[in-house]
C-alpha cells in the first residue's frame, strides 16, 4: 500500500463517517440557522481543531506503541480492524430503527460571538473520547510499510480535516435545505447503511490482511 492509496482508502472512510448527521453536523447547523454564518464558521473551525488534536494525539500514542512492542502495535491493528466492523454493524442496525428530528433551540445572542463558537466547537470534540478512539483504531489501518504512524497520522487528520470543513461548508451556505434534508429519516437511513457496509468490509479486509 502507497501513501497515496492509504490517503484514499481512509478518506473514503472519513468521508462517509463526516457526512453522518451527528453532534458535530448538528452543531454547525443549529449554529448557522440560530446564530448565523460567523458563528456557524467559527464552531465548525472549533470542532476541526479538535479532531486535529485527538488525530495527533492518536498518532504520537500509535508511534510510541510501534516503537515499544511490534506485537502490541500488530494487536492494536487488529482491534482496530474490529473496532471498524463493530461500527459499521452499530450503523446498519441504527438504520433500521426510525429517528426523530431534533428541534432548533433558541440562543441568547449576547452569547453569540466567533469566539464563544469557535471554544464550543472545539470543547465538543476534547470532550468526545469516541474521536480519539477513532484515530487509535483508524490510523494504523492506513499506514504503509516503512512509513512512521506519527507522520501519516497527521497527514490522515489534516485530510479528515479539510474533508470536514468542505462538509461544514456546505451545510452552512445551504443552511435551509440542509435542515430539511438532514432531517428526513430516509436520508439517515441510507446515509447509515451504506457507511456500515463500507465499514465492515474495510474492516474485514484490514483484518484479513494484517494476518
Amino acid at each position: 500500500m502507497t501513501i497515496g492509496q492509504a490517503v484514499l482508502g481512509f478518506a473514503v472512510v472519513a468521508g462517509l463517517l463526516t457526512i453522518i448527521p451527528g453532534i458535530d453536523t448538528a452543531l454547525v447547523l443549529r449554529s448557522a440557522i440560530s446564530r448565523g454564518r460567523g458563528y456557524a464558521f467559527a464552531a465548525a473551525a472549533g470542532i476541526n481543531t479538535g479532531c486535529l488534536v485527538w488525530g495527533v494525539a492518536a498518532a504520537v500514542g500509535a508511534s510510541a506503541l510501534q516503537a515499544a512492542s511490534e506485537v502490541a502495535y500488530r494487536i492494536l491493528t487488529l482491534a482496530g480492524a474490529a473496532y471498524m466492523v463493530w461500527l459499521g454493524i452499530h450503523l446498519l442496525r441504527v438504520s433500521l430503527r426510525p429517528r426523530d428530528a431534533a428541534p432548533v433551540r433558541s440562543v441568547d445572542p449576547q452569547r453569540a460571538s466567533v469566539w464563544h463558537g469557535f471554544a464550543t466547537g472545539l470543547w465538543t470534540n476534547l470532550l468526545n473520547p469516541k474521536i480519539g478512539i477513532f484515530y487509535l483504531a483508524t490510523i494504523p489501518q492506513f499506514v504503509p510499510d516503512g512509513v512512521s504512524p506519527l507522520l501519516m497520522g497527521v497527514l490522515l487528520a489534516a485530510v479528515h480535516n479539510v474533508m470536514g470543513m468542505a462538509w461544514f461548508t456546505v451545510i452552512i451556505l445551504a443552511t435551509g435545505f440542509a435542515a430539511l434534508w438532514l432531517a428526513r429519516d430516509a436520508v439517515a437511513k441510507v446515509t447509515d447503511r451504506i457507511t456500515g457496509t463500507v465499514l465492515v468490509a474495510f474492516g474485514a479486509k484490514l483484518a484479513l490482511d494484517s494476518r
